[in-house]
């Protein structure tokens, strides 16, 4: 009987686009996507090590399969990603169920390994030093007929104090300009209209092999592919964002006006405990070159608060850098030590109950601003790219969602006579805007149906099997995930 497979997603999209590697390795070898509602004869966790509670919810899981297991002779379970990187055979020990445990350097070694664990009946531990195989060389399935993740890189070069994930992830590697940009005219040419370059560090790419302005040649040679409509990437840092690439998103027209790019705080004295290599006046002064290039581009930010040695002093500065940005959302952190990292042993650690005061004054300035910035797009026409799912229905009408070009999160009407696929096109009238969404109740003004749609179409016509979800309603929004299961 075919045996039959589940892959838990926890993390970034690096680990996104990984699970959908995984899902396409265990079809290679023979395995099925588990029908939902029923138990999977693998269950694969594909972890996180960045969150504090990244350790409590896996063996947590981990916990309450150890009685699933006991009822279903023959199932197995592997540990993958970050945080089987970092503790190795400690899972194995907290959790000798475990069949398998692979680091995120060989996630093709995943179906030979669970084989290897089923034939000798005992516990597989694998984890490499370093990548021998670049992962996009493996059998992927997505999760999307009209959006991809395009990896550029792994790996982070840099040294930030409360980060484990150059330790995990290794040094940057980058791929060739001409493999990836084969990758995505074969996906444009399976019906694929959006791409986000993925990377740690995104936008050192080409310091490998010595081309400083490598990323954003790269982003122009995106502008020149036939058929790719939307193009975007996550997460640049503040130190390598250079004026070239500036110039190339404002040039390029399918380059979409957004941008996600880390501050993590406003205080230059803890960014240089952060080991963060620019301060806020670089900072801003990139902000400012984006929007004058780009008038309508949204930004977006990633904050930590309450990291160790912050003084009100310092806090304050976050909040003086956030009202200047203005950003259209940011994800906001408490700190929380992470073993194994710098910040971890640091003297000066904030109390949890100032942390907790901070982080709430902090999100209560960005939600502010964000509802702020959305104001201004009322009365505004956007043209949407619609995402995956249904939504809500009504007699006339059914409530739909899509990304506008700046990604911001759209929900609309439209009539129950008009069928719309994801990956088709919409513009409609903005009439109403919340914090982290905005509203067009109106009459659609325009819709054009895609060859992205059409993808989706063939795909829903194929067995439940064919496709994965892993959680991904906004192709490159940066939003971390918790537990996404991979099969429908």
């Amino acid at each position: 009987m075919t045996r039959t497979y589940q892959v838990r997603t926890y993390g970034c999209q690096m680990n996104v686009h990984d699970s959908e590697r995984l899902t396409g390795l265990l079809e290679d070898a023979g395995y099925a996507c588990a029908p939902e509602g029923e138990q999977a004869d693998v269950v694969v966790f594909n972890t996180c090590a960045v969150r504090e509670n990244a350790d409590n919810k896996l063996y947590g899981n981990l916990g309450h399969l150890a009685s699933v297991k006991a009822k279903h002779p023959g199932m197995q379970i592997a540990v993958g990603g970050c945080l089987a990187q970092k503790d190795r055979t400690t899972i194995t020990d907290r959790a000798p169920w475990v069949d398998v445990v692979f680091g995120t350097h060989n996630i093709g070694s995943l179906p030979v390994l669970l084989e290897r664990a089923r034939i000798a009946e005992e516990a597989q531990v694998e984890i490499l030093e370093s990548l021998s195989v670049f992962p996009s060389t493996l059998p992927t399935k997505r999760e999307s007929a009209y959006a991809a993740w395009v990896s550029i890189s792994v790996g982070c070069n840099n040294t930030c104090t409360f980060c484990i994930v150059p330790a995990l992830r290794g040094k940057e590697k980058d791929r060739r300009p001409g493999e990836i940009l084969a990758e995505i005219e074969a996906l444009v040419a399976e019906g694929v209209t959006e791409i986000t370059l993925l990377g740690q560090n995104v936008n050192a790419y080409g310091v490998e092999f010595g081309d400083r302005q490598a990323f954003s040649k790269l982003l122009r040679a995106c502008g020149l592919i036939d058929g790719l409509e939307r193009v975007r990437f996550t997460s640049p840092h503040p130190a390598e964002f250079t004026d070239d690439v500036i110039a190339a998103m404002a040039e390029t027209p399918n380059v979409m006006p957004s941008l996600h790019m880390p501050l993590q705080s406003g205080s230059d004295k803890v960014l240089r405990d952060m080991r963060r290599s620019y301060r806020s006046a670089k900072y801003l002064g990139i902000i400012d070159r984006v929007r004058d290039a780009i008038p309508e581009a949204a930004i977006t930010t990633d904050i930590i608060v309450g990291f160790p040695g912050e003084t009100e002093e310092d806090f304050l500065a976050t909040l003086d850098v956030v009202r200047q940005a203005r950003f259209s959302s940011a994800f906001t952190f408490q700190y929380s030590k992470r073993p194994g990292t710098p910040a971890a042993t640091l003297e000066d650690q904030v109390s949890p109950e100032v942390v907790k005061d901070r982080y709430e004054r902090l999100v209560e300035v960005v939600n502010e601003i964000a509802w702020s910035e959305n104001k201004r797009l009322v009365g505004q026409s956007v043209e949407l790219m619609v995402s995956e799912g249904e939504g809500r229905k009504d007699a006339a009408t059914h409530r739909l969602s899509g990304r506008a070009r700046d990604n911001r999160l759209v929900h609309f009407a439209a009539p129950s006579d008009v069928v719309l696929r994801p990956g088709d096109m919409v513009r409609v009238e903005i009439t109403y805007a919340a914090p982290h969404h905005l509203v067009a109740d109106g009459a659609i003004l325009d819709v054009r149906r895609t060859r992205a749609g059409d993808a989706w179409e063939q795909r829903q016509a194929q067995p439940a099997s064919a496709g994965v979800t892993l959680g991904m309603p906004a192709i490159g929004a940066p939003a971390p995930l918790e537990d996404a299961p991979s099969c429908r």
